[in-house]
């Protein structure tokens, strides 16, 4: 019978190590869940003013329109000559709608509607312009745009 009781009872050093080994694996999980949590992306960095050849400007916005970013950043590098980190920030300027003075385009307020700007645009002979036009301001797919300009 003093067996059996001996056996039924926790010493109190078998609970402080278990009390202790309780504490580390939550603090091993919590370092775990900080360590691989998403943080949230730093704001954009404004970038400085630059001039680009009007031939570069167009090549970056038709591969920024179709999302090939990295091609866009590789490009300006070879023909400028510009670190990676800052052409990427132009990269990121220019698709989130930023023109190369690193201020956002604002529309003037009394601009004419979007199919008057693209028949200027057309009449001036400016048709892949007129493309990019409708896509930025519509969302539309390149194919999509194209069919919108040639409609008009």
């Amino acid at each position: 019978m003093a067996l059996a009781e001996e056996s039924a009872s926790i010493s109190p050093e078998i609970i402080v190590i278990a009390f202790v080994l309780i504490v580390l694996a939550a603090l091993i999980a919590i370092t775990v869940y900080l360590a691989t949590r998403r943080r949230p992306a730093p704001p954009m960095q404004p970038i400085a003013p630059i001039r680009l050849a009007p031939e570069l400007e167009h090549e970056l916005r038709h591969l920024i329109a179709q999302r090939q970013l990295i091609h866009a950043i590789k490009t300006l590098r070879q023909h400028t000559g510009l670190d990676l980190r800052t052409a990427k920030n132009i990269v990121d300027a220019m698709a989130a709608g930023h023109d190369l003075t690193g201020h956002p385009h604002i529309r003037p307020p009394m601009q004419a509607d979007l199919a008057t700007r693209v028949r200027e645009l057309l009449q001036a002979g400016r048709t892949e312009q007129a493309i990019f036009l409708v896509r930025g301001e519509t969302g539309m797919d390149a194919q999509a745009a194209e069919r919108f300009v040639a409609s008009l």
